[in-house]
């Protein structure tokens, strides 16, 4: 049952948009949440349904009752959820590769946002049943997910400030020598609309990489991100020379060792998705506000991988 909030507005908002006055008054809630609410009669300020653009006195009392539109498009699904961290606020859940997280075209059932929506039918209260960022179809790992719009609100703030700690790990073809940074903005590429590139004039995008292990001519690294751009690591990776293995879009023909032993050719052959893990996700709770720091090791087909490439290494030592 959702309960009503009541508050004051303050002397010191008087004379300002009644929109503006009540995200002050109601800061864990987003200014474009209020105004849905305000222009659907679900705030009323002493006991009247105003417009957002009429202006306060100072002194009003603010009833707000939150809710929000029901996944009406999206079904309730039983698809089993791999839950690392759970409480009544958020879940973080470790997402296998092959799981596409939103439905869309080509994608209308059996996805992330189902199986959300068959575990707590609450999450149908929540956009997106309370996905806040995602993770492409065949990248495994870690996505936190809101339970409550003032959960929501918070982690979307925490994401759009860069203050939720991203960390993955990838395998790349070609030996670094080092980490590094790469600051490259990227938006959708000129000709291909499946695909990202870096572009001059993009949306700024930051990576940071550093090694894990160099194999004979592969690395496993471990990548922490600052901006959150689609394809981000996959993009930046490719830009400086280090493609991730068996990445579709952005890879390149395999790459094998010299003299490389049947088995690291079988594994090399049969690794058909981008070779990335989202690892570790930390944050500060949103309304506990006590860190949080989940993890979640490589799914087998990685660490499978990973151990071919340290034994080939090993046996040509």
């Amino acid at each position: 049952m959702t309960e009503t909030i009541e508050r004051i507005i303050l002397d010191s908002q008087r004379g300002q948009r009644l929109d503006l006055a009540l995200a002050q008054v109601f800061p864990e809630y987003s200014r474009s949440r209020l105004k849905l609410w305000l222009e659907a009669g679900q705030i009323a300020v002493d006991g009247v349904k105003l417009k957002p653009r009429d202006k306060v006195m100072g002194g009003e009392w603010v009833k707000l009752t939150p809710s929000a539109a029901a996944e009406t498009t999206v079904a309730a699904e039983s698809i089993p959820l791999d839950v690392r961290y759970c409480d009544e606020h958020l879940l973080v859940i470790c997402k296998p590769a092959g799981l596409v997280v939103h439905p869309g075209a080509g994608n209308p059932r059996a996805t992330l946002q189902n199986a959300l929506l068959g575990f707590d039918a609450n999450l149908a209260q929540i956009p997106r049943a309370g996905l806040v960022h995602r993770i492409d179809k065949d990248t495994s790992g870690l996505l936190v997910v809101a339970r409550t719009l003032v959960a929501h609100t918070e982690l979307v703030r925490l994401l759009a400030a860069h203050e939720i700690k991203r960390e993955y790990q990838a395998v790349v073809n070609g030996v670094m020598t080092a980490g590094g940074t790469v600051d490259a903005p990227i938006d959708r590429h000129r000709t291909d609309r499946l695909r990202q590139a870096v572009r001059t004039h993009g949306r700024a995008a930051v990576t940071h990489y550093r090694v894990i292990q160099r194999f004979r001519v592969h690395t496993h690294v471990r990548l922490t991100l600052e901006t959150g751009r689609t394809h981000q690591i996959r993009v930046h990776m490719a830009h400086i020379g280090f493609p991730l293995i068996g990445d579709p879009l952005y890879g390149r023909r395999l790459l094998l060792p010299k003299q490389a032993d049947a088995a690291l050719i079988e594994q090399l052959k049969q690794f058909k998705r981008q070779a990335l893990h989202a690892a570790r996700l930390e944050f500060v709770h949103p309304v506990t506000q006590v860190p949080l720091a989940v993890s979640a090791e490589p799914p087998a087909d990685f660490t499978a991988l990973v151990a071919a490439l340290a034994a080939d290494l090993t046996a040509h030592a």
